[in-house]
C-alpha cells in the first residue's frame, strides 16, 4: 500500500443531518461490512447514542475501496458528533484528517453547528466536499441548498453532491469525490515516530487502547513507546487499525489511522492530544496538540444512599477514562452529605454524565443545580478568586466585584421568528451584536449572552418558540463584572447550602419567589409550623409557610369543666413551641428537583 492511496476523512454536521447514517452506508459501500453484520448507526456502538440517536464519542474506521479508476484505496473515516456540548471532539477528529464530507440536510438548510464546524475544518486546512443529504423526502430543497452552500463557502453549488443516506442512492459519488479531492497525506516514512493521540478509551484487559494518526515514521508490534509529554514508557500489548471492530496489525506507518493498546492503566498516563514516539529513536519535538478544553457548566452528584460514595467515586474515575472533558474533585453539604462537585462542558453533556452513572454504575443521584464558574475580585487584596459553586462566595463586604463568563451566541432561523429570538435574549439579559442573511428569508443573529442564562433552558425555549426552526451556536468569550448576588434558601431559618444559587440582582426577588412557592409544595407537613424563605444577605425576599399537623387533644374529652380542655390545650402549646426549638426539618429529593426546574 503506497501512501498515495490513502486518505483520510471526516464526516462533519449539524446534530441529526445524517452523519452516522451516511457513514452506515458508505461502509456498506465498500463491502467493510457484511450484510448481517450491518445494523442501524453501526458506528454508535453506545446505548446512550443509540437512544438518543445522537453521536456522542467520536470513532473511527478502515474502508476499502476499489475506484472507477481501477486503483484501490485505503479510506480512513473519523465520524463525529453534531452536538455543541462534544464539538471539542470534532476538533480533535479534524486534525487527524486531509479532507471532511460537510453533510447538510435538504429540507433544513445549513444550521448553526453546521457553520461552526465548517469554520473549525477550514482553519485546520481541510479539504470541504459538500453533501446535500435526504433529498428522498418530499420536502427537500437541493438546488435551494446548493445555493446557501455556495453563498457561504464560496464553493460552487454545482459540486455539491445530492444523496440519500437511508435509500443509498448516490453513494458511490461521495467515495469518488473523496478519491479524487481529499489529497493524500503528506508523510516521510524514514523520520522518527510521531503519531498524535485523537481519542482514547479504556479497556479492561488491554488498559489505554489509544487512537493514533501516524504523522512521521512507522510503529511496529513490540516496539516500546514513550508518551512525549510525561516521558512514560511502554511495551504495546497491540496495535492495530479499525474496522471497525479492533483489527491487530504488525505496523503502522506515517499517513495511517489506527490504534495502540498501551497497557496503561490511567488515562491520565496517556492524554488525549499527546504524540508518542519510539523510546529508543524519539522524536525531537511533539506535533502540535489540542488545547485542554474547559468545563464550563458546574452541579454537584451526591449519592442518595450514604454508603454509595466509594461507588460514586469508582464510577466517575472510570467514565473520566473515556471522558476527557468531565472534571470533578469532593465536596461536603450540610444538607446531602458526601458528595462530588463535576465540571461539563454543557447541560447536555451533565444529562448524559448523569445517565451514564445511573445505568452502568447503578447509582442512585441527586444532583443540585448547575451553575457556572465566577471570577471573584476581592475588595482589599485585589486577588482573583475562581469559584464554581454558589455555597463558596465569600462575605458581600469583602468583595470588589463578582464577574461572570458571557458567550458570543450565533442563532440561525427564518427570519419570520426574529422578534420572538429578540424578546427572548434580551430578557435573558442579551445584548445584540451583529445580524448577517446569509441566503432570502434566513437570519443569523450574533448575541453576547452571559452562559447562567443559557445554560438551563435557553435552548428549549428557543427551539419552542421557533417551531424547531432555530440553532444556535456559542463559545467562550470573556469574564465580564455583573451585579450578581447569592440567594440563600432558609428552610427553618437553617440556610439549605445545595439549595443556594448566584442570580443577577434585578432577578433575585422574582427567583426567590419562585423557590419559596415551589418548596412550600414539596416539603411534607411537620407537628410545628415550618417557614421557608429566601433572603440575599441579611435581606428576606420572599417567606411562605408549611402549615402544622395539629392532633385532636380534645377528642377524649366528654363534656366536664372547660378547665380541663385548656389544661391540655397548653400543655400541646408547651409541646409545639419546644418542639419548634428542637426540631429539624428533613428535605426530600423532589424539593431539590423542583428547584431545578423552575423555569418549566
Amino acid at each position: 500500500m503506497t501512501d498515495s492511496n490513502i486518505r483520510n476523512f471526516c464526516i462533519i454536521a449539524h446534530i441529526d443531518h445524517g452523519k452516522s447514517t451516511l457513514a452506515d452506508r458508505l461502509l456498506q459501500a465498500t463491502h467493510t461490512l457484511s450484510d448481517r453484520e450491518m445494523q442501524e448507526q453501526v458506528l454508535d456502538s453506545m446505548d446512550l447514542e443509540r437512544e438518543k440517536g445522537v453521536t456522542i464519542k467520536a470513532s473511527a474506521v478502515r474502508m476499502t475501496y476499489t475506484a472507477q479508476d481501477g486503483n484501490e484505496y485505503v479510506l480512513n473515516l473519523i465520524d463525529t458528533p453534531g452536538h455543541v456540548d462534544f464539538s471539542y471532539e470534532v476538533s480533535r477528529a479534524l486534525q487527524a484528517c486531509e479532507g471532511a464530507i460537510l453533510v447538510v440536510d435538504a429540507t433544513q438548510g445549513i444550521e448553526a453547528q453546521t457553520l461552526a464546524n465548517l469554520y473549525l475544518a477550514i482553519e485546520a486546512d481541510l479539504e470541504i466536499i459538500p453533501v446535500i443529504n435526504k433529498i428522498d423526502l418530499p420536502a427537500a430543497m437541493p438546488e435551494d441548498v446548493a445555493e446557501e452552500i455556495e453563498n457561504i463557502t464560496g464553493i460552487p453549488a454545482e459540486d455539491a453532491i445530492p444523496i440519500s443516506a437511508k435509500t443509498g442512492e448516490n453513494i458511490e459519488a461521495v467515495l469518488e469525490a473523496v478519491v479524487k479531492h481529499v489529497p493524500p497525506p503528506q508523510v516521510d516514512t524514514e523520520k522518527p515516530l510521531r503519531a498524535l493521540v485523537f481519542d482514547s478509551h479504556y479497556d479492561s484487559y488491554k488498559g489505554v487502547i489509544a487512537y493514533v494518526r501516524v504523522f512521521d515514521g512507522a510503529i511496529h508490534k513490540r516496539e516500546w513507546i514513550r508518551m512525549m509529554s510525561n516521558d512514560v514508557a511502554v511495551e504495546p500489548i497491540e496495535i492495530g487499525v479499525f474496522t471497525p471492530g479492533l483489527t491487530p496489525t504488525d505496523r503502522l506507518q506515517a499517513g495511517e489511522v489506527g490504534y495502540i493498546a498501551t497497557g496503561l492503566k490511567t488515562v491520565r498516563e496517556c492524554r488525549v492530544g499527546d504524540t508518542i514516539t519510539l523510546r529508543d529513536k524519539p522524536a525531537a519535538e511533539p506535533l502540535h496538540g489540542y488545547q485542554t478544553v474547559k468545563p464550563m457548566v458546574f452541579a454537584g452528584f451526591y449519592p442518595t444512599e450514604g454508603e454509595d460514595y466509594a461507588l460514586l467515586k469508582e464510577a466517575l474515575e472510570r467514565l473520566q477514562l473515556n471522558d476527557a472533558a468531565l472534571v470533578y474533585e469532593p465536596e461536603t453539604s450540610t444538607a446531602l452529605n458526601f458528595g462530588f462537585r463535576c465540571g461539563f462542558l454543557g447541560l447536555f453533556h451533565m444529562e448524559i454524565v448523569q445517565e451514564r452513572l445511573e445505568r452502568e454504575y447503578d447509582l442512585d443521584l441527586i444532583a443540585t443545580a448547575p451553575s457556572v464558574r465566577y471570577e471573584v475580585v476581592m475588595a482589599h487584596t485585589g486577588e482573583v478568586r475562581v469559584i464554581d459553586s454558589p455555597a463558596d462566595l465569600p462575605d458581600p463586604s469583602t468583595i470588589e466585584e463578582v464577574r461572570e463568563p458571557w458567550m458570543d451566541v450565533q442563532i440561525f432561523m427564518p427570519d419570520e421568528y426574529y422578534g420572538v429570538i429578540m424578546d427572548l435574549a434580551v430578557k435573558r439579559r442579551g445584548q445584540l451584536t451583529g445580524q448577517e442573511y446569509p441566503a432570502p428569508g434566513r437570519v443569523v443573529l450574533r448575541f453576547d449572552l452571559p452562559l447562567s442564562e443559557i445554560i438551563v433552558d435557553f435552548y428549549d425555549k428557543l427551539k419552542s418558540g421557533t417551531r424547531g426552526y432555530a440553532s444556535m451556536d456559542y463559545e467562550f468569550k470573556e469574564y465580564r463584572a455583573s451585579d450578581l448576588v447569592k440567594l440563600d434558601v432558609l428552610v427553618n431559618k437553617v440556610p439549605v447550602d445545595a439549595l443556594a444559587m448566584i442570580v443577577h440582582r434585578d432577578e433575585a426577588y422574582h427567583r426567590g419567589q419562585k423557590v419559596v412557592s415551589a418548596l412550600t409544595k414539596k416539603i411534607p407537613r411537620q407537628m410545628f409550623e415550618v417557614p421557608i424563605q429566601a433572603a440575599v444577605g441579611n435581606k428576606v425576599l420572599s417567606r411562605a409557610n408549611v402549615k402544622a399537623l395539629r392532633k385532636d387533644v380534645l377528642a377524649k374529652c366528654y363534656g366536664g369543666d372547660v378547665s380541663r380542655k385548656r389544661k391540655l390545650l397548653e400543655k400541646q402549646k408547651k409541646g409545639k413551641k419546644r418542639m419548634k426549638m428542637i426540631g429539624t426539618v428533613e428535605v426530600p429529593q423532589e424539593a431539590f428537583m423542583s428547584v431545578l426546574r423552575l423555569d418549566d
